[in-house]
């Protein structure tokens, strides 16, 4: 018996071959596609180009490039996105797995290159498994919360999905004719995933098919449910914010950030010292304590908060003073600028962002003083927070301390 990965009889699986692989390649094609068109989508919902405060991939050149100011209709619609995204990643975790193993004798066969065409598909090869795997581990801890990994997630995780989505394009250029053509042939072409001396089946190759979907139904099953409201919540046993809402009240969702983690001095955050600084057309300031803003028109707007992460909480119930009518204070009447948001947060990403005119206009779009009917917590962003539809969590910044309206 070989006793040599190098050694084509060390790998004995007589499930490994054409068409077990390309059936996996198929699934991963779509899957992977998806997960790609969302990521892009999730980027440019930071609305990257319009402050260098909302984007965390320095250098990024023409990798940065996208088409449209991100919109606030429909307001779940940054949910639908990251529910998607990461639901999904996390769902096409075996099969990944599975096509892993299904051609891992080909990275050990000998010689390393036969010729310069071979070398460029070993090469492209070797990208497209690392690239897979930094993705999905990356990803799988920043969902997990678990920042383990050296350096900021956002520029890791943007650069690494260009490596890994372009060794995947050509990958699937080359491979997906033979990839069909295995998928309508009964009978196993003699290659190097077919072992010379295969071992005795214990289950066949759809029964292995059967046990890759069973594990991507199970991790969807105990994922997808913190992206929806109610009891299907309950259902998203591995997931951070599962399990059902916290609570009913002010405090009755979901939160990554705490008052304490972000640095909140409660003195500076209380109604004696806090004071809300609003700046706008040439540099008009006016300054707005709590008890100001509550006897300015309040509006209010079901709105949900939904994370990178992938979580979302249900629509909840705030009230505020809307942007635009704070604009509207320091000389922007009719046409809301752009708005550069600062927080009170001491460290940490995102204590400051901007929002574009768009967003500022919405009529939904608040400075939100309380949620759910009663004052906002100091970990919900007391004593006033950003919340604007289909935006992404975190530039719903909490803890405000400073508006600048105007072009950015």
């Amino acid at each position: 018996m070989a006793r040599s990965p190098f050694s084509p009889s060390f790998w004995r699986s007589p499930l490994r071959g054409p068409w077990l692989t390309s059936v996996l390649g198929i699934v991963l094609l779509g899957g992977i596609t998806l997960l790609f068109v969302t990521g892009l989508l999730s980027y440019a919902a930071y609305n990257p180009d319009l402050s260098p405060v909302n984007d965390k991939t320095p250098d990024k050149g023409l990798l940065g490039f996208y088409l449209f100011s991100w919109p606030t209709d429909p307001h779940w619609l940054y949910r639908l996105n990251q529910g998607v995204h990461v639901t999904l990643g996390i769902t096409l975790i075996p099969v990944l797995l599975a096509k892993l193993w299904s051609v891992v004798p080909k990275l050990f066969t000998l010689p390393p290159a036969r010729s310069l065409t071979h070398a460029l598909e070993r090469i492209s090869l070797l990208l497209l498994v690392g690239g897979a795997l930094f993705e999905f581990v990356t990803g799988v801890l920043n969902v997990q919360l678990d920042y383990v990994f050296p350096g900021s997630f956002y520029p890791l995780h943007f650069y690494g999905a260009w490596v890994f989505f372009a060794a995947f394009l050509a990958h699937a250029v080359l491979k997906l004719p033979l990839a069909l053509r295995n998928l309508r042939r009964l009978r196993e072409e003699e290659t190097e995933l077919v072992s010379p001396d295969p071992a005795e089946p214990t289950v066949s190759r759809r029964g292995a098919l059967w046990l890759v979907g069973g594990g991507s139904l199970l991790l969807f099953l105990t994922t997808a449910g913190r992206s929806f409201d109610g009891v299907l919540r309950r259902t998203a046993l591995l997931a951070p914010h599962g399990g059902g809402e916290p609570a009913s009240g002010p405090g009755g969702f979901q939160i990554n950030k705490t008052a304490a983690y972000a640095g909140i001095d409660p003195v500076e955050a209380s109604a004696e010292a806090w004071r809300l600084v609003v700046v706008g057309r040439a540099g008009r300031t006016v300054r707005l304590s709590r008890a100001d803003l509550l006897q300015l028109p309040l509006h209010s707007s079901a709105l949900p908060i939904a994370c990178v992460e992938g979580w979302s909480t249900s629509d909840q119930w705030w009230r505020g003073v809307r942007l635009r009518d704070l604009a509207a204070l320091v000389g922007y009447e009719d046409d809301p600028p752009d708005v550069f948001v600062e927080s009170l947060q001491r460290h940490g990403s995102f204590r400051r962002a901007a929002l574009r005119a768009n967003q500022v206009a919405d009529p939904r779009s608040l400075l939100a003083l309380s949620v759910n009917g009663e004052d906002l917590t100091p970990d919900h962003g007391h004593p006033a927070r950003i919340i604007v539809p289909a935006a992404p969590g975190v530039l719903n910044t909490k803890w405000v301390a400073r508006l600048t309206f105007g072009d950015l």
